[in-house]
């Protein structure tokens, strides 16, 4: 793994319930978001990864792209298990947060749990994965739970956005391996020794609030919230951090008076 930006999308739709998958597919998909976390940062520490959920009312940012395992782990414990998952959405959603990436040399890529029937058409899963080929976005899709009815959707996604072997399906059926161990041992994590990371460029041409103003909208809403959010916490740290000047002990008359002799005393010594 190189120098990369990841967005990882997780599947938070009522689906995520279910125990077939230890202890439940929603605990089971917080697991590996932590493995996966950890192996991206300690490929490159220079990498970063940012957390959206997919499920619900509306696609939401959960934490922007960051070196920082407290505030994916913050955007987890925000997360609510409801309603169905919307796949197109996120994906586009986590598209434009790598475009507004810090780091344009960092490659592209979103990883994307996927445990819920898939409700977008193929045409239309089609037509994101050329855009997304078009400009440099790597996807891995984590395929489980629902794999007989999803495999050959994301199969044709795969198929579509790939280029030169930067994206990848994994499929984990339930069994006794737990979702992390499967995940860690499958062709995502595989060294590319530099194939299929030609050009981290920026040439999107879609996410423009010109061409989508409710996504760029939804977007733009999610980073403030995120940005509001690292404000209220660093704000809190420094009210409760106490100031190091109180320890610091003022200078007495005393104390000068005391200088005062000993140097009188040193000048009688020198006489």
């Amino acid at each position: 793994m190189g120098l990369e930006a990841t967005m990882i999308i997780i599947d938070n739709s009522d689906y995520m319930r279910n125990g077939d998958y230890l202890t439940t597919r929603f605990n089971a998909q917080l697991d590996t978001v932590e493995m996966i976390f950890r192996r991206k940062i300690g490929s490159n520490p220079e990498s970063s990864v940012g957390l959206i959920s997919m499920s619900g009312e509306s696609v939401q940012v959960l934490a922007t792209l960051t070196t920082d395992f407290g505030r994916i782990l913050s955007g987890i414990h925000q997360t609510h298990i409801k309603g169905k998952s919307h796949l197109l959405t996120g994906l586009q959603v986590a598209a434009l947060a790598l475009k507004h990436r810090q780091n344009k040399v960092q490659h592209q890529r979103i990883v994307c749990f996927v445990g819920s029937p898939i409700d977008e058409s193929e045409s239309e899963l089609e037509k994101l994965a050329k855009r997304l080929k078009k400009n440099n976005v790597a996807v891995d899709f984590i395929n489980f739970g629902e794999e007989s009815k999803n495999t050959s959707k994301l199969e044709k996604f795969i198929s579509v956005v790939n280029n030169h072997d930067n994206s990848n399906l994994v499929t984990v059926p339930p069994g006794p391996r737990l979702l992390y161990e499967s995940v860690g041992s499958s062709s995502m994590f595989e060294d590319d020794n530099g194939m299929g990371m030609m050009g981290a460029g920026d040439g999107f041409d879609f996410g423009d609030a010109s061409m989508d103003p409710e996504l760029a909208l939804a977007l733009s809403l999610s980073l403030e919230e995120d940005r509001a959010r690292q404000e209220r916490e660093r704000t809190e740290r420094e009210k409760n951090q106490p100031s190091t000047l109180e320890n610091v002990p003022e200078e007495t008359n005393e104390g000068s008076s005391e200088v005062k002799d000993a140097d009188t005393d040193m000048k009688d010594a020198e006489d």
